[in-house]
């Protein structure tokens, strides 16, 4: 949870007891105050969210990211293996042709 989100709803809860009081005691200008504080904490819890939010889309795309990046890498490394079988399979095939036709002169 952010830090401006908790602060938010702390403010709102401040705000909607001075809104209350002023109403009992019969001071508006406590209770609009009140009123005041609400409308700040929400904006401030909203804000709080909408930073929440952001730092959750950015994680879980820095995760896709180093996903994808441990895929291709993986892809990579088993290509640059089977090019390396492949290679030397020629060349056992080269040396074993060679071999054969010092024998065959032999």
């Amino acid at each position: 949870m952010d830090k401006d989100q908790v602060a938010g709803k702390f403010e709102q809860g401040v705000g909607k007891a001075k809104e209350k009081l002023g109403e009992a005691v019969g001071n508006q200008k406590l209770a609009n105050q009140g009123v005041a504080d609400q409308v700040k904490g929400a904006a401030k819890e909203t804000w709080g969210n909408a930073k929440d939010a952001a730092r959750t889309t950015h994680d879980r795309h820095a995760a896709e990211a180093e996903d994808t990046a441990n895929a291709n890498r993986e892809d990579f490394a088993d290509k640059v293996a089977e090019m390396k079988k492949k290679a030397n399979e020629k060349i056992d095939d080269f040396k074993e042709r060679e071999r054969a036709k010092h024998a065959a002169n032999s």
